[in-house]
């Protein structure tokens, strides 16, 4: 993108978050959209440096503090243009899914750190992701739809270098392992199973152009179950189908979300 300006942000700091924010504040007046695309995968249990488990300190909170600090300038842009801002919060099928999560996915208010279970990454990452769910379906009761529309996105299944710990786990960190990965990429690309990072943002550029949305509502890419009826997606796929995404736990997880970045009175 020419003349795009690009700052460093880590996640897994509240504080570069912030210092973040700081920058982009003193330049600009103006936002339309924030997508909160940024994310980690099945990675070894780990902390960030506010003491949150990994994936749900970089998946959700990181960006929970994100969009808390930017929407008084969307709100703000909304008011400018006589146009909603808009909000889209990058989710997954793995918020839904059964299969790799043994069991429906859900969040643990009381241990959202991991500390009392025996970590599993897989259910790790599938909590994080409902929590981005969640997040934009309960911000779109905390604003008015004709000044922030909220939504979440399952892109697909994309090809990148966000399943780096899944194939690791599978094939190891060798040369042969990593040849072993990127053949296997390349084989669920040619299937169909996985899509390009062009296809995959398809239904995010939906959610930012599209005249209208359905605020709270969860957006599905094709891939989705990996039937191939549903590969020319599910726009939006409502009711969520996870029976754990529910509005008091939408709310619950909300006000665990302010408290932990921060931002509590």
């Amino acid at each position: 993108v020419p003349d795009a300006f690009v700052a460093p942000m880590d996640l897994a700091s509240l504080e570069s978050v912030r210092n973040f924010v700081k920058v982009f504040l003193e330049k600009y007046d103006r936002l339309n959209v924030l997508v909160n695309n940024a994310g980690i995968m099945m990675c070894p249990y780990g902390k960030t440096q506010d003491g949150f488990e990994l994936q749900m300190g970089c998946n959700h909170l990181g960006h929970f503090l994100l969009q808390q600090l930017l929407t008084p300038l969307l709100l703000q842009t909304a008011e400018t243009t006589g146009q909603p801002s808009r909000f889209i919060a990058l989710s997954s099928v793995a918020a839904t899914e059964t299969s790799m999560s043994k069991g429906i996915p859900d969040i643990d208010l009381e241990d959202l750190n991991w500390e009392t279970r025996e970590y599993h990454e897989v259910q790790a990452y599938s909590a994080s992701k409902l929590a981005n769910y969640l997040h934009a379906n309960h911000a779109a009761t905390q604003y008015p739809a004709d000044k922030l529309l909220c939504v979440s996105v399952h892109p697909g299944w994309v090809r990148s270098n966000l399943d780096v710990h899944a194939f690791a786990k599978m094939f190891g960190t060798s040369w042969f392992g990593r040849t072993m990965s990127t053949g296997l990429r390349n084989v669920m690309q040619w299937k169909g199973d996985m899509i390009s990072a062009e296809d995959g943002a398809q239904t995010t550029l939906h959610c930012i152009l599209h005249d209208t949305l359905d605020p709270g509502a969860f957006y599905s890419q094709f891939g989705i179950y990996k039937r191939p009826e549903d590969r020319a997606g599910g726009w939006p796929l409502t009711p969520m189908p996870n029976p754990n995404a529910t509005p008091e736990k939408a709310a619950a997880l909300w006000k665990a979300s302010v408290k932990l970045v921060g931002l509590a009175a």
